[in-house]
């Protein structure tokens, strides 16, 4: 990777052209497309245990059956209706099986690791685009300690989720009383405000994955800067993304196999896009003094 020389500049709106740049050069560097591909890899594997805990978590407050609704429609449009059903199904067989006492602690331990498995592979790769140098500790503490970590942005997750779930909710509960009472454009007032509010949520995540998944700790104010900026490129690459798997159907090539590829491309593209994010919280904070703890 490309070092970035600290200083103790303030950023300036002029800088963000060649922070990109340094930002491209670096994240070519650093062989994003199999990094991405690892973690899409661990993502497959992880999403039965990783949807069951989400559904059981906020289904506990909101209700399974309106949450898995709710996550059916999201997958939906991102990755097309046959692709839904089939994950949708998958929810429904992982959490309806009938297993004996010991299977059932067998099936929630596989659950959790298999859940946490995308964090953990996740926390290595920033690791690498920081140029981090891994805890010392290791063996069996060091896992167990990832793990926990990991299962701690699961349950993150579920509680944002939660968050996006009451705001859509009133958002389109408001939607005809708006429509009713006020002129056209006030309706677009409250679709940008979904949006922002759906930008805020997913840029409280990134911030939280760039401040606690990785190995070391860099400033909350550099977390939020990279947050935004990964945020603001997710939800416009995710629009784009969501274009082209809904014209072109890739999967359809694929026959069966087809909602495993959609789900591999799905995460991978989205992967691409926050190591970038990743790669420009890097640059920034070298830039401008802030610093990544124990780099090389």
């Amino acid at each position: 990777m490309t070092q970035t020389r600290a200083t103790n500049n303030t950023f300036k709106i002029k800088d963000l052209p060649s922070l990109i740049v340094e930002t491209y050069k670096n994240w070519s560097a650093d062989d994003p497309f199999r990094l991405s591909a690892v973690v899409a890899y661990y993502a497959v594997l992880s999403m039965p245990g990783l949807l069951v805990i989400i559904v059981n978590l906020v289904g506990s407050v909101w209700g399974a059956e309106i949450v898995q609704g709710q996550l059916t429609s999201e997958i939906s449009s991102a990755l097309g209706h046959d692709a839904a059903d089939s994950i949708r199904t998958m929810m429904i067989e992982t959490q309806n099986k009938e297993k004996s006492t010991m299977a059932t602690i067998i099936g929630v331990a596989t659950l959790l690791f298999g859940a946490t498995g995308v964090f953990y592979h996740l926390q290595l790769s920033l690791n690498q685009i920081w140029d981090i140098d891994p805890n010392n500790k290791s063996g069996f503490t060091k896992m167990l300690l990832d793990r926990t970590r990991s299962f701690a942005f699961i349950l993150v997750i579920g509680f944002l989720l939660l968050i996006s779930f009451l705001v859509t909710t009133a958002i389109s509960s408001l939607n005809n009383y708006i429509q009713s009472i006020f002129p056209e454009f006030v309706v677009y007032i409250a679709f940008v405000f979904d949006v922002l509010v759906s930008i805020s949520i997913i840029t409280v995540l990134f911030a939280l994955i760039f401040r606690y998944l990785p190995d070391v700790r860099i400033r909350w104010k550099t977390v939020w800067v990279g947050g935004l900026i990964t945020a603001i490129l997710f939800v416009f690459g995710e629009f784009l993304l969501g274009l082209y798997l809904g014209k072109a159907n890739p999967g359809s090539t694929y026959g069966a196999a087809g909602t495993i590829v959609l789900i591999l491309l799905w995460v991978s593209y989205s992967c691409l896009i926050l190591f970038f994010g990743a790669e420009f919280t890097y640059v920034y904070a070298k830039r401008y003094g802030h610093g990544i703890p124990d780099g090389k």
